[in-house]
């Protein structure tokens, strides 16, 4: 496991910069894990890789349908899964995701995901506060929430990424 980048991020605008940053290092098969607490920017840096990448359809948050495939105008579909409501990674397998032939960003994946892929990028995202945000309280969607600066380390697995840097 080697960090590619430990940074902070300052608002929304800067994490969708990042996913498009990201999205640049990206290919088939690759599998990116986010891990953060509710309203830390997960699906706002989707958002930002999915634009990159002319992903068709609204990249929002999948948590009820579980993953959404984005056919993309510029290579491989981009799948978004949302792993909050499974229990275990035999519920993950049964989605049956094309884990070859896209680039999947599972979002709550860390635990989830172990031996699906060989190229893997971690993004842990922990917000200022460290807190999660009461998106019921204030009807917010997680990742719309006031912009606060942002901890993001990303960290790679496997040799695919030996001299990538980002």
């Amino acid at each position: 496991m080697r960090t590619l980048l430990d940074t902070s991020v300052l608002s929304t605008a800067e994490m969708g910069a990042l996913g498009a940053r990201l999205a640049a290092l990206l290919r088939a098969g690759d599998l990116v894990v986010l891990t953060g607490p509710l309203g830390a920017g997960k699906t706002t840096l989707t958002r930002g890789l999915g634009a990159a990448l002319g992903a068709r359809g609204q990249v929002s948050s999948p948590t009820f349908v579980l993953a959404r495939t984005h056919p993309t105008t510029a290579g491989p579909d981009l799948v978004h899964v949302d792993a909050y409501r499974l229990s275990d990674p035999v519920e993950l397998d049964d989605l049956d995701l094309d884990w070859d032939g896209a680039i999947v960003v599972v979002e709550w994946g860390r635990g989830m995901v172990d031996g699906i892929s060989d190229a893997v990028l971690d993004v842990e995202i922990t917000r200022a506060t460290g807190a999660d945000v009461d998106v019921l309280a204030d009807d917010l969607d997680p990742d719309d929430v006031p912009d606060e600066p942002r901890r993001v380390v990303v960290t790679a697995t496997g040799p695919r990424w030996d001299g990538v840097t980002l």
